[in-house]
């Protein structure tokens, strides 16, 4: 699993290892893994012409000691300077001595480009680009748009530690990192901004200090966790789910969270509510019944993808809330958690509780919008709730009571669409049945329902039903490791 770091984190991590270093020797392994990165994304690095957004200071000098490499290869380049007087004078002396050419910015305009190198901020700035550089960007606009944009550390613009973008910022369709990744490439809008992020090695990892902000799983992780059947299973042993979802008003929401649940690790699905014609229909293995009550035993609870939000509702919702199992609560059930006394109720379970909020449940929930910190967000809203957290967005966030947080990598804007957080819930339900603990279950079912969603996307216009359908594949993909 990745690890991202904070910014004070990676200052202190990079003072402590210049102190083992000769003067400017950590800068020049930036700046030989940003070259390098730059020369592959050129179909041939002589005769191309590379533009450098230059802007004061460490970022600056790298973009600079960058283009000195690609020119001394054959490149054309020029270096844009933001602010001469501020520029990195060992770097911009490097680069006029390899053959690169220093402009400033606002008294000429540079020529057309093959790349575009980003080093204007680095991962101190905070809050949009401010004049003149916003300006000077904006002159620019078309360039950026013709030729490919390689950022340096992280786009100009975008908040290192939160991925937050408050004003204008460079779009990346590369962003290069130093060292380890940062918060603000991997989520919000920042994660946008940042394109592929690939990291460059430059020593940092051993003299890093305290906890990551957050945590990245990748495929190995999921092919480890994920569950499987044993020699001596039966259904009941590999875990039953319950789903107390969907409404005669909301059939749909049953059948594709139980598809979703269907697709997981779990032996045996069970279905509770209003629309179990509808699901012994599509699902003939699932045991349909009418209530929570009238089930029978289940290891984990998936309540609230559209039960609406009426006294039947609110009884099935209260009943799952009594159970000592694991539970998901999803859509509906998160509104009516809004109300105090449901809310009391929630309070008092001693079983591991998943909530799935998108933008506006949440805002149900913790009486605001998550703003530009999504992951702060997350973790107040996990704490107080003292539930784990499933922030829903491109992005998607998973973070725990105690502080604990992991983003899905996965995310695609096609499951943007009505149902498919639905399939989502019946998934994360089935994890936890399987046994897994909640983070990872909640973890884990995003990872899969992404790579669902990416995988219904290469046949076309996607649905909820497309997703679930491409759930097995993707759980086959994951599992086969």
């Amino acid at each position: 699993m990745r690890a991202a770091w904070r910014v004070a984190q990676v200052r202190a991590a990079e003072a402590s290892v210049m102190k083992t270093l000769p003067d400017g020797a950590l800068m020049q392994r930036a700046a030989a893994g940003l070259a390098r990165r730059c020369a592959d994304s050129l179909p041939r690095v002589y005769g191309s012409r590379v533009l450098l957004l230059v802007g004061s200071g460490g970022n600056g000098g790298d973009a600079l000691y960058a283009g000195a490499r690609l020119a001394r290869r054959g490149a054309r380049v020029d270096a844009l300077l933001f602010d001469p007087e501020r520029v990195h004078r060992p770097a911009a002396e490097a680069f006029h001595a390899a053959g690169g050419r220093l402009l400033v910015a606002g008294e000429g305009r540079p020529g057309p480009a093959d790349l575009v190198v980003d080093g204007i901020l680095g991962i101190g700035g905070k809050g949009g680009l401010r004049e003149p550089a916003a300006a000077h960007v904006a002159d620019l606009a078309d360039l950026l748009r013709a030729a490919p944009v390689i950022a340096v550390d992280v786009p100009s613009g975008v908040d290192a530690d939160t991925g937050a973008v408050t004003g204008m910022a460079i779009h990346a369709d590369v962003t290069v990192t130093f060292g380890v990744l940062k918060p603000g490439l991997l989520v919000g809008a920042g994660a946008v901004h940042a394109g592929i992020v690939e990291l460059v090695d430059i020593g940092l990892e051993a003299h890093l200090d305290g906890d990551p902000a957050l945590y990245v799983p990748d495929a190995a992780d999921l092919a480890a966790w994920w569950p499987r059947p044993r020699a001596n299973d039966n259904k009941y042993s590999r875990g039953v789910v319950g789903l107390a979802t969907g409404s005669a008003k909301y059939p749909g929401a049953a059948v594709l969270s139980v598809g979703g649940a269907t697709a997981g690790p779990s032996g045996l699905v069970r279905y509770a509510g209003g629309a179990a014609d509808a699901v012994r229909f599509q699902h003939p293995p699932v045991v349909a019944t009418e209530r929570v009550a009238d089930a029978g035993r289940v290891q984990a609870w998936v309540c609230g993808s559209g039960l609406g939000t009426d006294e039947r509702a609110y009884g099935e919702l209260r009943a799952v809330l009594g159970t000592p199992v694991p539970a998901v609560i999803d859509a509906d059930g998160l509104t009516l958690l809004a109300n105090a006394p449901m809310a009391d109720r929630f309070r008092e379970r001693d079983a591991p509780t998943v909530v799935t909020p998108h933008d506006g449940e949440f805002q149900r929930l913790a009486g605001g919008a998550p703003g530009d910190d999504r992951v702060a967000a997350a973790t107040g809203l996990a704490a107080r709730m003292d539930a784990v957290v499933l922030l829903k967005g491109d992005r998607t966030i998973v973070a725990t009571p105690d502080g604990r947080v992991f983003v899905n990598p996965t995310g695609t804007a096609v499951l943007a669409t009505g149902g498919t957080g639905d399939v989502l819930a019946g998934l994360l339900g089935s994890l936890l049945a399987g046994g897994l603990p909640a983070e990872l279950a909640a973890i884990a079912a995003a990872y899969a329902h992404g790579l669902a969603g990416r995988l219904a996307a290469e046949r076309g216009p996607v649905t909820a039903a497309d997703v679930a359908f491409h759930l097995r594949e993707a759980v086959a993909i994951l599992t086969r490791g």
